[in-house]
Parts: structure tokens; C-alpha cells; sequence
């Protein structure tokens, strides 16, 4: 026997200490150069993506698998290990104990017997040494003891031995065995364990851990690259189309995967703002152009009539008349601007005080109004109002709305036709305001033109008008949290008429 050589079955703590300087001693070292901080030129030479939040978030998250991973491995083998220990540690305590029973029952003779008939047992993990008081052998299975007995108490011991083979050479093993100073005898038993199959157990798990935990690092790594270059990319995109859209070119558009991810919703609601931008800008170009158009002819009209007046002398008939002229003339293009800058104000969200309010009341009033507007016209006015309903809104917004509404039927509608007004319960706690027509009508195609700011049917604007009404509807129903409602109405196809529905919730 091979005394005494220590070799341990498992890692000490002191080993796993060590166990990450091992890992990095089989990792590529780099040079000391690259360890310096990274010029700026270098710096902008690098991959966008690497220079990215998403991409630093990325690689402190594979930092955190790989740490994850490491902490793992550690555990699992620290519990294989340790179950192991613990279970040999078990065995030999059982095997302690019955040949302790033996050694209180019978004294040396018997505990010398009993070691004699465990030798003797085929297939048992177990070594045996006894001794007596001066040192000489008993039985057990090799020559001496691998290290002095304790004075009292017990030892753990941790050896290599010669286990003979058939064809007659010997193999070293490793053995851990516990030695016991016998009591009343003064002697000494050795129980030893082959450890071999554990050894071999633990070294497979300890190398397993060393080729697993770069690999785990290296692929956490490389993962977090390939999610990074995808979410860069991704938010590359976003960049480009931004410095496309400021460049001047408005039809650019975010791509939309398909996906459903946070990326595809990003892009739909940027895309959708652009779509709103457009709107507004196209809407800001042709603002010039429309207040021209419906300005130049009452200030035309104006012009003509004073340079008439200055012309030749006047009566003091002709003068007044032509002086009620002016102010009307003068009264249109003050209602073009009072409805523009209404329009800015409701935009803005500066005016609209909202109260709980009857809308059925303010429907009556206003059919009182226009009925008489209507028959002096040559129109057949009704009116079917619901009592009691109630909204929350601002009673003179609501109005206007409403007497745009009437006015811009009565506007369209030809003589001996109808208008009705009706104030309804409608779907999901909502109340319907519609004023029904039996004029043209507006095609499908324009339903969405003609509430945009001085967009009109008539294009020669030979009709009087701005073409801020039904935009000053639209924004009424987006202050109070509805809609704008337009179909056609009951008439034959070449003459549907209009059903215009103000739809506000139920307060």
C-alpha cells in the first residue's frame, strides 16, 4: 500500500475559489492595448448597433444568464457532490455501528470475527484494518494503517491503495475511511470506502462545468448580439424614416412587419401620426388658397360697391343702402374668421366648458329658430325630439354645432323639399342628433373630404359659405368624446339626401 497519499473526491471550497481564474486562463487573454480606452474615431468606426442602448442592455442581460448559468452549475454540483458525501458518510456510519454492536457484545474476539466474515463477503464497497493495543494486526486488507489512530474519538482519512487484479498486477484506487480508537482496548479499527466511481462521477462534473460555463458565456453573448442587431435594425428604421420625413418627403412611412411586437405597434402609431401630419399639412397648404377664394369675393364685391358710391353722387336712400351692403359684406368675412379662430381654440382645447345639460332642450329651441327660416324657403320643417336627454358638454358649442348642421341642410336642400331634426337614445349609451335632408346628398368618396377645413362641395363656391361648418361639427364631436355620423338619407339614388347624426355619450 501507497501511504499516504491525500486525494480528495470532491472540490473544497478553496478549489472553487479558485475555479474562475481556471476559466479564464482557457479563455482567449487579450493584448494590454485593447484594454485602453477606445479613441473616438474609433469609436464612431464601429457598428451602429454596438454603440445602441438595446445593444448595452443586451449584453448586461447575457452578463446576467451567463452569471445565472455559472451560479447554476456551481449549485449543481455542490448538490451532486454533497449527496454523494453524505451518503457514503451514511454507509459508514451503519457499518460503524453494527461492528460496534459487535465489538460491546463479545469484545475483541467478536469484533475480529466480525471483521473476518466482511472480508469474506463478495461485492463489498468496504476495507477493513484492525489492530490491537501495540500496534500489531489483526485482520483487514492492508499491511498498516495509512495514518496514526486519533487518541480518543474518531478520524477521517483520505488515501490511495493497491487493489490486486486477476492477472495479478495491482491497480491504485482511492479510499476514504474513518479510524476509531476502541475504548477499554486500547486498539484501533480502520473502514475504509472505495471512492473510485465517485471520483470518477465528480471529475466528469467538474470538467462538464468547465467546458459548460464558457460555452454558456460565449452563447449568452452571441444571443444578445443577434437580439440586438434585430431590435438596432428595427430602430434604425424609425431613425431613417424620421430624417426621411424631416428631409421634406411626408408620404414616407415606418414598415410594419406583421409581427404584433412592441416594434409593429411603435411603428402603426408613428405611421398614424404621420397620417395626421399629412392631413394638417395638405390642410395648411390649401388654407391660403381657400380664404382667398371665399375672401376675394366679398372684398371684390366691397371694393366695386364703394368705387361706385365715390363714382357719382348719392341720395341719401342710395347711401344707407349701400352702406347695409358693406356691413354685410363685411359681417361674411368676419364669420370666416370668428369660425377660424373658433376652430383653433377648439383644437387647442381652450374653449368648451362642459355641464351637465339637456339636449332636447336646446334641439327645441333651435327648431323654434330655423322652422320659420325653412318655410320662408319654400321647406317642409319637422322635428321629433326625445325628452331628457342629457349630456355633458358646453351648451353653446353643442349649439352651433347643431344650427351648422340645420343650416347647411337648408343651404343644400331644394325648394319643396324637407328637413327633419330628431334627438334619439342610440347605441351603447350614446344619443343621436340627426338632421335628415332630402337635397343631393354627399358621395361616399367625399364623406371624408367635407369636414376638413374649407372643403366644399362647390368647388366655384357659388354657394354662400366657408366650408368651416361641418369641420366645426367634427371638432365639436371630438371635444365631447363623439362622433360625426354621415349616410344618405330616404330619397332614390340620384337624390339620396343627407342624414347627418351628432352622436354624444349619455351623461
Amino acid at each position: 500500500m501507497k501511504l499516504p497519499t491525500h486525494r480528495p473526491a470532491w472540490l473544497t471550497l478553496e478549489q472553487l475559489a479558485k475555479l474562475p481564474a481556471k476559466l479564464a486562463g482557457r479563455l482567449p487573454r487579450f493584448p494590454d492595448e485593447f484594454r485602453l480606452p477606445i479613441p473616438e474615431r474609433m469609436r464612431k468606426a464601429m457598428p451602429v448597433f454596438v454603440r445602441t442602448t438595446t445593444f448595452k442592455l443586451a449584453m448586461l442581460y447575457s452578463l446576467m444568464i451567463a452569471a445565472f448559468s455559472g451560479a447554476l452549475l456551481a449549485y449543481l454540483y455542490y448538490s451532486t457532490v454533497y449527496y454523494i458525501r453524505i451518503e457514503s458518510e451514511r454507509r459508514i456510519t451503519v457499518e460503524f455501528e453494527q461492528l460496534a454492536n459487535a465489538y460491546y457484545t463479545g469484545g475483541m474476539q467478536r469484533l475480529s470475527q466480525s471483521v473476518f466474515e466482511r472480508m469474506t463477503l463478495s461485492g463489498s464497497p468496504f476495507y477493513y484494518y484492525l489492530e490491537d493495543t501495540s500496534g500489531r494486526k489483526i485482520a483487514g486488507h492492508f499491511p498498516r494503517l495509512p495514518d496514526d489512530p486519533p487518541e480518543a474519538g474518531m478520524k477521517t482519512v483520505y488515501f490511495d491503495f493497491e487493489l490486486p487484479q486477476t492477472d495479478g498486477t495491482k491497480v491504485l484506487r482511492p479510499a476514504a475511511g474513518r479510524i476509531v480508537r476502541l475504548k477499554d482496548n486500547g486498539g484501533s479499527l480502520m473502514v475504509a470506502f472505495d471512492t473510485a466511481q465517485q471520483t470518477v462521477i465528480v471529475d466528469r462534473i467538474q470538467s462538464a462545468i468547465l467546458v459548460a460555463a464558457p460555452v454558456a458565456l460565449i452563447l449568452s453573448l452571441l444571443g444578445g448580439v443577434l437580439i440586438t442587431r434585430g431590435a438596432a435594425r428595427r430602430a434604425e428604421e424609425l431613425a431613417k424614416t424620421a430624417e426621411a420625413v424631416i428631409g421634406g418627403e411626408l408620404s414616407r412611412r415606418v414598415p410594419v412587419r406583421g409581427t404584433g411586437d412592441e416594434f409593429d405597434r411603435l411603428a402603426q402609431r408613428i405611421n398614424a401620426m404621420l397620417d395626421q401630419i399629412g392631413k394638417l399639412v395638405e390642410a395648411s397648404q390649401n388654407t391660403g388658397n381657400a380664404i382667398a377664394h371665399d375672401l376675394r369675393s366679398p372684398l371684390t364685391r366691397l371694393r366695386n360697391r364703394l368705387e361706385l358710391a365715390l363714382s357719382a353722387p348719392m341720395t341719401e336712400q342710395d347711401a344707407s343702402t349701400t352702406l347695409g351692403e358693406t356691413v354685410e359684406e363685411v359681417d361674411r368675412v368676419l364669420d370666416t374668421f370668428n369660425a377660424i379662430l373658433r376652430l383653433a381654440r377648439l383644437d387647442a382645447g381652450t374653449e368648451g366648458l362642459r355641464v351637465r345639460m339637456d339636449l332636447s332642450e336646446v334641439a327645441e329651441e333651435l327648431a323654434e329658430l330655423f322652422d320659420p327660416a325653412c318655410e320662408e324657403a319654400g321647406l317642409t320643417f319637422r322635428s321629433q325630439i326625445t325628452r331628457g336627454q342629457l349630456v355633458l358638454g358646453d351648451r353653446e358649442l353643442i349649439g352651433q354645432a347643431i344650427s351648422n348642421l340645420i343650416d347647411n341642410a337648408i343651404k343644400y336642400t331644394p325648394q319643396g323639399g324637407s328637413i327633419s331634426l330628431s334627438v334619439t337614445r342610440g347605441p351603447e349609451a350614446m344619443i343621436d342628433l340627426t338632421v335628415l335632408d332630402t337635397g343631393p346628398g354627399i358621395p361616399d368618396a367625399e364623406r371624408s373630404k367635407v369636414i376638413q377645413r374649407f372643403h366644399r362641395m362647390d368647388s366655384a363656391r357659388t354657394q354662400p359659405g366657408s366650408g368651416l361648418g361641418l369641420s366645426l361639427v367634427q371638432s365639436v364631436a371630438d371635444l365631447h368624446g363623439g362622433e360625426l355620423v354621415l349616410s344618405d338619407g330616404n330619397g332614390p339614388k340620384d337624390r339620396p339626401g343627407l342624414r347627418a347624426t351628432l352622436r354624444l355619450p349619455r351623461a
